[in-house]
C-alpha cells in the first residue's frame, strides 16, 4: 500500500470518527436534557430498581461502544456498503426541528412512565378492535400514540438515536453488513428481500441507496408507520409497502431471497415469535437467508446483564423481559432455519439463519 493511499485511509478514519462523535454528542445531549426533565427515574414514590444481576459494568458498556464503531468503519472499508453521510448543513433544519418535538414530547412520555399506563391507545380506536392484535395497541416505550400517529412515525428516529446516544444506525449497519454479504456477486435485479416490521422506512431506505434496483418489500402493522415509509421510499417505484402484520403475512410461498427483521422480536409476546418464525420460514425460498437484529440478551455480555434487566422497568416494554432469555437457537431451528453468523453490535444482536 503506497503512501498517498494509507494517507487517504487514515484522513477517512479521522473524518468518520469525527462525523459519529459529533453525531453521538447531539444526541446523547437530547436524552441528557431528557432525563434531567423527567427527574431521574427513581422518583419519591415509586419503587426503587434494584438489579438482580448486578449492576452494569460501565468498562464494558464503553468497550462495546467503541468496537461499534471500530466494526462499522471496518465494513465501510471491506466496500461493504457506502461511509455514513450523517453531518450535511442541508440537514440541520430537520434535525432542529426534531429536536424541538422530542423535548416537547417528554412531559407527556413522562407522564405515562408515572402512571404506568401502557394500554390506553386501545381507548382511540373505535371500530378497528378487529384490525390488530390486542398486544399492538398499547404505548410501547410509553411512545405518545403508541404506534398510530403520524406525529409517533415522525418522533420515532431522534427518539431511538437519543436513548441509544446515537448509536441506532450504525447497530443497524450491521445488519445491512449481512445483506452485502449475501448479495455479493449477484444481480440485485433478481433478489427479492422484505424488510419485516420496516417501521418508517429507515433502514430499508438505506438498503436502497446501496441496492437501488433491489426488488423490495416493507411490511409493518402500524398505519402511520407505513405511510411514512411509503413517503420515504418514494423514489424506487419498485418497492412494495404492505400494511399487514407479520404473523399473517400476504405473501406468497418461497418468494424471498432475504426477510430482514430489526428489532420486532423483543416487542412480540412469546406465544407470537414461534408463528412470526414460522412465516419468515414460508415465504423464504429454498436458500434463503433470515437476518434477525435485536437487542442483546442475558448471556451475550455478563458484564451488562444488569442494564438489559433495568430497560423494561424504566420504560414501558411489556415483553422484553422475557425476550432476555428467550431461546433463539431452539425457536429458529424449530421453524426450520439452520443458523450461519453471529455479530454483536453494541446493544444490538446480528445473527443469520439459512433455510434450508
Amino acid at each position: 500500500m503506497g503512501l498517498l493511499s494509507i494517507a487517504s485511509k487514515t484522513a477517512a478514519r479521522a473524518r468518520y470518527a469525527a462525523q459519529q462523535g459529533l453525531r453521538s454528542a447531539w444526541y446523547g445531549a437530547q436524552m441528557t436534557a431528557a432525563r434531567r426533565s423527567a427527574g431521574g427515574f427513581n422518583r419519591p414514590g415509586e419503587p426503587k430498581f434494584e438489579p438482580s444481576r448486578g449492576a452494569p459494568d460501565m468498562a464494558a458498556l464503553r468497550k462495546a461502544y467503541f468496537d461499534l464503531f471500530i466494526q462499522d468503519r471496518l465494513n465501510v472499508e471491506a466496500g461493504l456498503y457506502p461511509a455514513p453521510n450523517d453531518l450535511r448543513l442541508r440537514d440541520l433544519p430537520n434535525a432542529l426541528k426534531s429536536a424541538r418535538a422530542f423535548r416537547e414530547d417528554v412531559a407527556e412520555v413522562d407522564r405515562r412512565r408515572k402512571a404506568r399506563d401502557g394500554a390506553e391507545i386501545r381507548d382511540s380506536l373505535p371500530g378497528q378492535s378487529n384490525r390488530y392484535p390486542e398486544y399492538y395497541t398499547q404505548n410501547f416505550h410509553y411512545q405518545s400514540g403508541g404506534w398510530f400517529t403520524d406525529e409517533s412515525a415522525q418522533l420515532y428516529d431522534t427518539q431511538v438515536e437519543a436513548l441509544f446516544t446515537g448509536t441506532a444506525d450504525a447497530m443497524r449497519r450491521a445488519a445491512l453488513a449481512e445483506i452485502s454479504r449475501e448479495l455479493k456477486g449477484r444481480d440485485q435485479r433478481r433478489v427479492r428481500l422484505l424488510d419485516l416490521a420496516c417501521g418508517n422506512g429507515r433502514f430499508l431506505s438505506r438498503v436502497m441507496h446501496v441496492y437501488p434496483r433491489l426488488q423490495a418489500s416493507g411490511l409493518d402493522l402500524s398505519p402511520s408507520y407505513t405511510e411514512a415509509a411509503r413517503k420515504r421510499l418514494s423514489r424506487w417505484p419498485q418497492v412494495e409497502l404492505l400494511h399487514e402484520a407479520a404473523e399473517a403475512m400476504p405473501l406468497p410461498d418461497a418468494s424471498q431471497d432475504v426477510v430482514v427483521s430489526i428489532f420486532l422480536f423483543h416487542e412480540l409476546p412469546p406465544e407470537v415469535r414461534g408463528p412470526v418464525l414460522a412465516e419468515v420460514a414460508r415465504v423464504l425460498k429454498p436458500g434463503g437467508l433470515f437476518i434477525l437484529a435485536d437487542s442483546t440478551q442475558f448471556g451475550d455480555y455478563p458484564e451488562m446483564d444488569g442494564l438489559l434487566e433495568y430497560f423494561p422497568h424504566g420504560f414501558h416494554e411489556p415483553y422484553y423481559e422475557g425476550y432476555l432469555s428467550w431461546d433463539m437457537a431452539a425457536a429458529c431451528t424449530g421453524a426450520g432455519l439452520t443458523a450461519e453468523r453471529e455479530t454483536l453490535a453494541f446493544l444490538t444482536k446480528v445473527t443469520t439463519w439459512r433455510k434450508p
